[in-house]
């Protein structure tokens, strides 16, 4: 993958991780808020790092469960969609809006990737 492309796709990993915790953050009060805004992005961030492709050139393919391709797309895909989900649900439609736009032009820019992805 570019490098410019694996950056774009490292910054909506983080953003989709921000967004989770944001939302965490909305869904209750108090002291409560931590530990919801950090399970939801400790469980996110988990699921991300566990599951891996063998021999994926954008990710070593280093993890704790090895995958086929489709189920490692989906996850991704998931993790993204609930970013999205999240900017909207803490009132930012726009942004969510924009993220699933940029994350839409990151797989179109890895069309090779998600083309090995399917295929493994």
């Amino acid at each position: 993958m570019h490098p410019v492309n694996l950056a774009l796709r490292f910054a909506l990993e983080v953003g989709a991780l921000a967004a989770l915790a944001a939302w965490g953050w909305s869904l209750t009060d108090g002291w409560w808020r931590w530990v919801t805004a950090a399970g939801i992005v400790l469980a996110a961030a988990f699921v991300w790092g566990a599951f891996a492709v063998p021999g994926d050139p954008s990710r070593g393919g280093q993890g704790l469960v090895q995958v086929p391709g489709v189920p490692r797309l989906a996850i991704e895909l998931l993790v993204f969609a609930a970013g999205a989900y999240a900017l909207r649900a803490v009132g930012r439609p726009g942004l969510a809006v924009g993220f699933g736009v940029l994350v839409l032009a990151h797989y179109a820019w890895a069309y090779e990737r998600v083309a090995w992805l399917l295929k493994q």
